[in-house]
């Protein structure tokens, strides 16, 4: 069913992990990761470390997602029963059927477990199933070894690498930006499933 906005709370679910709509409340959860893991946003423009800067992070979003130009979720592990970071949909474009999956981190503890891939499976699944896209997008630094290696390990192909293509944080060197994509047929021809075998 293809939508025009997304009007209605998202909760996306299996075995393993709960994705729910992120609320300037959630600062609560996520403050831990904030405070004692700043490394988190190495690679991040929008910096959430700090209990400041996590405000300004969760304000940004919250604007971001009344605009509907961006649909922001806290992650849940039910694993460890503990909240694990935060992922969103962003650049929503409904009339050309096109997605971005980004923003996301986690806490170290959940790296390499496995959330990411049921995380991104719910995510895919949603947006070429029910919100009916052609194309979902990814980018990231060009520089960050670990995200790139994530996006291809779940069936990403790259499109190419945007040159000088944003600033960065911490000096006045721009940096370039990998694209990486999965297009609608893809996930049906191949992607859904050998996610679905990885996340088994």
């Amino acid at each position: 069913m293809a939508m025009n906005k997304i009007l209605l709370d998202i909760i996306l679910e299996d075995n393993h992990v709960l994705l729910r709509p992120l609320e300037a409340s959630d600062i609560d959860y996520l403050l831990p990761f904030s405070i004692h893991e700043p490394e988190l946003w190495k690679f991040s423009l929008v910096r959430a470390n700090g209990k400041e800067n996590l405000e300004n992070y969760l304000r940004i979003a919250m604007q971001a997602k009344e605009n509907q130009t961006e649909y922001p979720f806290i992650v849940y592990d039910k694993i460890t029963g503990q909240y694990a970071g935060s992922t969103r949909f962003y650049d929503i474009n409904f009339p050309f059927k096109t997605v971005q999956i980004g923003y996301t981190w986690y806490g170290s503890a959940f790296h390499g477990t496995g959330l990411n891939k049921h995380c991104k499976y719910l995510l895919l699944q949603f947006a070429f199933e029910t919100l009916g896209m052609e194309r979902v997008e990814f980018r990231a630094d060009n520089t960050n070894e670990r995200s790139k290696a994530a996006m291809l390990s779940i069936g990403c192909k790259v499109d190419g690498v945007l040159r000088s293509n944003m600033p960065t944080c911490d000096s006045d060197v721009r940096r370039d930006s990998i694209v990486l994509s999965i297009l609608r047929n893809e996930w049906f021809d191949e992607v859904k499933e050998n996610l679905k075998i990885k996340i088994a």
